[in-house]
């Protein structure tokens, strides 16, 4: 990071770990270009892709189909993870890694993603399976993402659920489902010493739990994302299902999850913050049956000028208001650059590739940014840092 003045900075182009763009399958939702279009205007310039779209990414033929179209995209680099739900995703995995004839095709896969439940795609892995995946991923070296919410808590959550509105997904998905899963997967990952990475971690014990375990010498890192560090369940009132993601919002009362989110970033617990941008259409997000509308939110766009308003001393909104949390610059840069290259290996450039104008405010609207999906759940905020790739 090169500052240029007192308003004026320059850092490197940042990594988003945590990218939905949706092509193959969903291409109205979001396709490559497009993704990366609204990526590099949030100064991102690399991403790793998810693999649940449609075909899902849990075989070396779709992984090859992903890089061919990914090869056409100028505007950042894509990376992408493997999925499997079934042994055989395993064994086409265990061949990603083994067989040299594709090892310019394992470069670009960031690791393994385990599903402990089914969120959008269906990619929930089998039980039986999932200490087999651990196991494999350790023998390999590969890293093992982990989405961590426990079938049979979310499974009761909804059966015992009354209300219908929109807060009952918060419910559906609490954050005793959160935690228990993070258990198990610290376990796992103390087992057969899997390097481990916790996805956008939502609620204060799960955090904790993480923080023994990093204390503890357990290989596990963790995210957390934008939308669960500015929006809670209140935000639902006003946005409805543009506020439905999973894990889903919590309380900023019960518990003081958002808060302990916070803590965890200032004291090391946090290694990343990834935006999880997932859109939709505003069609599919629109349905009559709203717990039954997709879950996710866009984000890549969004995330460094949400924080970069932080690190300006203050909280991003409607009206800019003082907040009490401390971000540094150098924290973003090590959040969203240093940590994700080292814990993915992914060899994305360090030189200034990306100027921000502190001195500028800027409001957000969904139809002035780059996403296909025009919407985002942050309409209105205003935010510092005015951003321009080099």
């Amino acid at each position: 990071m090169t500052p240029l003045k007192e308003e004026c900075l320059r850092l490197p182009g940042l990594i988003d770990c945590h990218v939905h763009f949706r092509e193959p399958g969903g291409e109205q939702k979001e396709t490559m270009a497009t993704g990366a279009r609204s990526a590099r205007a949030g100064g991102v310039l690399t991403v790793c892709d998810m693999p649940n779209t449609s075909p899902p990414t849990v075989t070396v033929t779709a992984l090859e189909d992903k890089v061919r179209r990914a090869a056409q995209v100028k505007d950042c680099d894509i990376r992408f993870f493997f999925g499997a739900t079934k042994r055989e995703h395993l064994d086409e995995l265990k061949r990603l890694w083994t067989d040299q004839k594709l090892h310019s095709l394992k470069a670009r896969c960031a690791g393994l993603k385990v599903y402990m439940d089914h969120s959008t795609g269906n990619q929930g892995m089998e039980e039986s399976l999932i200490p087999e995946a651990f196991k494999l991923c350790a023998e390999l070296s590969i890293p093992l993402v982990a989405h961590c919410e426990d079938p049979e808590i979310n499974r009761r959550a909804t059966e015992e659920l009354k209300q219908k509105d929109i807060t009952a997904h918060s419910l559906m998905r609490p954050p005793e489902s959160e935690e228990r899963a993070v258990a198990r997967v610290i376990e796992l990952a103390s087992q057969y010493g899997t390097h481990t990475h916790a996805t956008h971690i939502s609620s204060r014990d799960a955090m904790t739990l993480i923080r023994t375990a990093k204390a503890n010498g357990v290989p596990i890192t963790c995210d957390v994302t934008p939308h669960h560090l500015f929006l809670t369940i209140d935000d639902y009132a006003k946005l409805g299902t543009l506020a439905k993601m999973n894990p889903p919002l919590r309380s900023i009362r019960s518990a003081a999850h958002q808060s302990a989110l916070w803590a965890a970033i200032t004291d090391g617990t946090v290694d990343c913050i990834a935006s999880d941008h997932a859109p939709h259409t505003l069609a599919e997000k629109q349905t009559a049956d709203i717990l039954k509308a997709p879950s996710g939110v866009p984000g890549v766009e969004t995330m460094l000028p949400l924080l970069l308003t932080v690190a300006a001393g203050k909280w991003p909104g409607p009206k800019l208001q003082a907040t009490n949390y401390k971000l540094q610059v150098e924290d973003i840069v090590r959040l969203c650059f240093t940590n994700p290259n080292r814990i993915f290996s992914l060899r994305a450039p360090s030189g200034d590739r990306v100027e921000v104008k502190m001195s500028e405010e800027w409001v957000i609207h969904g139809n002035a940014l780059h996403s296909k999906c025009g919407w985002t759940p942050y309409e209105g905020w205003k935010v510092v840092g005015k951003i321009t790739p080099l």
